[in-house]
């Protein structure tokens, strides 16, 4: 449970966020304007001084995140001034950087090295072969796999992660009220190898542009990507190409007879993706590469 100071700031963040022509960038040029001094009083202050007239008006009249929050769950927040706040994703995102996340589950799976796995919700039935191989081969390092909450990729890195004894992160394309256990993951589910995230207004509802959003704060979490199946368009193509363009490796894998769900594989590997192929004396998938990064010193911390 937040304290009521806490509560005052993130409440005072969110009806900033609620106001017309107020965004991320200039609500996080507000905060850290205010950071070296920061208190709920100064930050209104500045507010104030810096929205005009009927902008003033909506964010003195807008409901507080407290009214707001249905969630059955226990919900924690950290605003982009709290040292929790993992820099790795100011890093990544810069200016766009949430100011505020909300989170359920436990906060320390931050702290262990994360990799994100991407790929089509109708990813074919080796693309979920490929997955959950990965995921179990990773898991044997301790490593964190974060993810979306999608069906196909998405829930079968998760649910693999949990049942291999690693740990999982969901960070969700819509608000925090809207998490629930999916029926795939409820028989394994753990909440020492869970957190759930999420970038958005606790009641807000899933939209494409929400989750394309989501998808780059999955990239600013992790240290390397796997994009298992990307389409010619869309999101699993996107990410792959952010993650790329942002310097994290990213992996693929090289099909022999490409499913139409993975048409995009090739392109991301033309791009400068490490293909992944198959072993022939395990039939598993190579992940040699991985390993070898994985051992390397950690260059840049989340925090």
């Amino acid at each position: 449970m937040l304290a009521t100071t806490e509560i005052e700031h993130i409440n005072t963040i969110y009806s900033l966020l609620k106001v017309k022509g107020v965004g991320p960038v200039l609500t996080n040029k507000i905060l850290f304007s205010v950071s070296s001094n920061f208190d709920v009083g100064g930050l209104r202050n500045k507010i104030n001084s810096v929205l005009d007239s009927s902008q003033r008006e909506c964010f003195n009249r807008v409901m507080s995140v407290a009214e707001e929050l249905t969630s059955q769950y226990a919900v924690g927040f950290m605003s982009i001034l709290d040292d929790v706040y993992p820099a790795a994703l100011k890093r990544f995102l810069s200016v766009n950087t949430p100011p505020v996340l909300s989170y359920i589950g436990n906060l320390e799976l931050l702290y262990k090295r994360r990799i994100a796995f991407s790929g089509s919700r109708k990813v074919s039935q080796k693309g979920v072969g490929i997955t959950r191989d990965c995921v179990n081969q990773l898991s044997g390092d301790d490593v964190c796999i974060v993810s979306g909450y999608a069906a196909g990729v998405d829930l079968a890195a998760h649910e693999m992660a949990i049942t291999s004894g690693a740990s999982t992160i969901i960070v969700m394309p819509e608000g925090i009220n809207n998490f629930r256990i999916k029926k795939e993951l409820r028989t394994v589910w753990d909440w020492n190898k869970v957190l759930v995230i999420s970038e958005f207004m606790p009641s807000d509802k899933w939209t494409s542009s929400r989750a394309m959003a989501r998808n780059n704060t999955i990239l600013g979490l992790s240290d390397m990507v796997f994009v298992i199946e990307a389409g010619t368009t869309g999101g699993s193509l996107d990410a792959g190409v952010k993650a790329l363009s942002g310097g994290k490796p990213l992996f693929v894998p090289q099909y022999g007879v490409v499913p139409e769900s993975a048409a995009g594989n090739d392109i991301l590997i033309a791009r400068g993706a490490f293909p992944i192929r198959m072993k022939k004396d395990t039939s598993r998938a190579n992940l040699d590469k991985v390993f070898e990064l994985l051992r390397e010193p950690v260059k840049d911390t989340l925090f």
